[in-house]
């Protein structure tokens, strides 16, 4: 592969930028990457009724949220745009002219009923081709230009040549597709208020652009032939194809609002890092070796081919996006799961400042990140599995955990000698494993199991029966506040 590969991702912001469009911006920029080439980023925001600046800024936002830089386009420059098919009418009617010059594109006058009535009429001979049936084709240029001089109302259409070979479509994921000529209609390229269709425009563009390899789902293949036929009446080489298969959610059907969250934003506030998005969304369809599941994005971006795509379809599950996410979480150090996932998160919660993270601070927090790491699926889970530490002397307690582990008869004798022995610890001994040390003895002493005991002075300090580690959370907490919640809980303990 050469270095002149250019490929392009173009969404129209007519909506959040969704799971599919995001496994089709990566397989672009992975393609761009691996081979030396140019990743275009364009805006087809030619529906002037559904495209807003919010959606634009939404797909920009999710695509820089998710890494996947681009070499031209909104934000980067590039010496081929504009890169927002709002700004490019000229370059449509420029190409327009020189399709109604060379005879590749005609005027059409028929009205919607005009063209309704010539439906019928073919239905009713029994034709098979119900589409435009061509009567303006043929109409003497000068009483056309007169018509349009006047005022008429019309569109432009495309001549689809009568003696062209069946069009046959090169896909690199599921191979030759072949269409005959006679069944393509002679498309409308321009609109009758000027505005072109998007089979026009996106040839002009991915002409203009000089795109190469066009990576988009396989619900455009249908308008592949149509446009193949508008690149070469416009003089344009015919990029190769790559359509991809369609993500479906768990029961087989098209992934969409019905199985859950499908925009990439809503997965970022849920707690999805962006290198396991991009990650899981890449293996749909797409692997290395058919085995391995953990392919970091640079990896990706090494390795990734066309002719490794599945022609079939892939299906989205959320669990196994999960365990890919806290595998990412527990790859990282803990100092950079500290700055990055647990400091935010328990600022944004409120239980401490987002400049938290101190020279002073930073063993306090990367001790409380390595015991979060491999118990966190989501960021967010480290808020409620944190919140503990931060109330004190006192802790809010579960209730059921109370009734099943401290309310029980005899329970006050554990907690209590648990408290004597953590007592004789001094400051410079509450680690993890003097204090684990202490406690360890307690249960064969006492006459007590040791999950009794254990549990007993779990929920004492962290209000809850499931904990990070109790050494651990109890060095975090203190000596002073580990101490104060013992006591406090042998006045709720069973006698």
């Amino acid at each position: 592969m050469t270095d002149k590969v250019r490929v392009r991702f173009a969404p129209s912001p007519t909506g959040r930028l969704h799971l599919g469009g995001a496994r089709t911006a990566i397989y672009n920029w992975a393609f761009a990457r691996a081979n030396g080439g140019t990743f275009v980023l364009r805006i087809d925001d030619t529906d002037p009724e559904r495209s807003t600046q919010e959606n634009t800024d939404q797909i920009l936002r999710s695509l820089t949220w998710l890494g996947l830089d681009w070499d031209e386009g909104p934000g980067a420059g590039g010496d081929r745009g504009p890169y927002f098919q709002t700004q490019r009418a000229d370059h449509y009617r420029a190409a327009l002219r020189r399709l109604a010059e060379t005879g590749h594109a005609y005027p059409c006058f028929c009205t919607p009923e005009e063209l309704e009535a010539a439906r019928e009429q073919a239905r009713a001979r029994g034709d098979s081709f119900l589409g435009y049936q061509r009567t303006c084709r043929d109409l003497d240029p000068d009483v056309a230009r007169a018509r349009i001089e006047a005022g008429e109302p019309h569109v432009w259409r495309l001549r689809v040549p009568d003696d062209h070979e069946p069009v046959v479509v090169h896909d690199i994921v599921h191979g030759d597709a072949v269409f005959d000529v006679h069944e393509l209609d002679d498309m409308v390229l321009m609109r009758s208020d000027g505005t072109p269709t998007y089979n026009f425009a996106t040839v002009v563009d991915d002409g203009e652009m000089g795109i190469t390899h066009i990576i988009r789902g396989d619900d455009h293949l249908s308008n592949t032939p149509r446009q193949i036929l508008v690149f070469e009446a416009l003089g344009f080489p015919v990029p190769a194809f790559a359509h991809l298969s369609m993500i479906l959610g768990p029961d087989g059907k098209k992934l969409s609002k019905r199985h859950g969250a499908t925009s990439v934003e809503e997965y970022r506030d849920r707690g999805y890092l962006p290198e396991a998005m991009v990650n899981y969304l890449a293996l749909l369809g797409w692997s290395l070796d058919g085995q391995t599941t953990i392919v970091p994005p640079e990896q990706i971006c090494r390795t990734f081919s066309l002719e490794r795509i599945s022609k079939n379809p892939s299906v989205f599950d959320e669990k196994k996006l999960e365990w890919m996410n806290g595998e990412y979480l527990n790859a990282m150090s803990d100092e950079r799961f500290s700055r990055e996932v647990l400091v935010p998160q328990l600022a944004a919660a409120g239980l401490v400042g987002r400049d938290a993270y101190t020279p002073e601070r930073a063993a306090w927090f990367d001790l409380l990140s390595s015991v979060l790491k491999p118990r966190t699926t989501h960021t967010g889970d480290v808020v409620e599995k944190a919140r503990f530490l931060f109330e004190g002397a006192t802790v809010t307690f579960d209730e059921k955990s109370v009734e099943k582990n401290l309310a029980k008869p005899g329970t006050r004798a554990l907690v209590a000698a648990a408290r004597a022995a953590l007592e004789a610890l001094g400051e410079g001994d509450w680690v993890a494993e003097r204090i684990d040390g202490a406690l360890e003895p307690l249960p064969e002493r006492l006459g007590a199991s040791k999950r009794k005991l254990f549990q007993a002075v779990r929920v004492a300090e962290c209000g809850n029966q499931v904990s990070p580690p109790l050494g651990e959370s109890m060095q975090l907490l203190g000596r002073e506040n580990s101490l104060a919640r013992l006591t406090a809980a042998e006045e709720i303990a069973g006698e």
